[in-house]
């Protein structure tokens, strides 16, 4: 048996590796979405459905671990998300929270500030960055093509 040394550093048991953010990354030709149920009270009401095109999707579960080291998971998340922007020729970005990667969760309110700092982030690095509307089911349309970028799953 291989013991991972990050996870002995950290007394981690190699039986119960901590869950790490997950991210589903989506290259689309459109996307749009409508809001439908809400779903945390502390949403906003009402908010508008919008339409892209030819933009970049992130798809993210923000774990309950993540809330330990969110400075850490930040840096990684904004790491990916210039790759793959720079990999599929974007400078136009959707965070979109997704919590059905995982059975970990963490906490909306920090999930809702963290997205709030990662759009910071990417906005100071050039990008036009949106968030789906935080705290709602929402109708998605995905138009995704079909090369080799277009779709990519991380763990963080």
């Amino acid at each position: 048996m291989y013991l991972d040394p990050d996870l002995l550093s950290r007394n981690v048991s190699p039986f119960n590796k901590p869950t790490l953010m997950k991210v589903l990354l989506i290259y689309c030709s459109k996307f749009g979405y409508t809001p439908t149920i809400k779903t945390v009270e502390s949403a906003s009401d009402d908010p508008d459905p919008k339409e892209f095109e030819n933009i970049q999707t992130a798809f993210i579960q923000v774990e309950q671990e993540d809330m330990e080291k969110e400075k850490e998971v930040e840096k990684k998340l904004v790491k990916n998300l210039k790759w793959i922007c720079g990999k599929n020729n974007s400078k136009e970005l959707i965070l979109h929270s997704f919590a059905h990667l995982s059975e970990s969760k963490a906490d909306p309110g920090f999930t809702g500030t963290f997205f709030d700092r990662v759009e910071e982030r990417m906005s100071n690095a050039g990008y036009v960055v949106h968030q789906t509307p935080f705290g709602y089911f929402l109708d998605l349309r995905v138009e995704a093509p079909g090369f080799s970028l277009a779709r990519v799953f991380k763990d963080l």
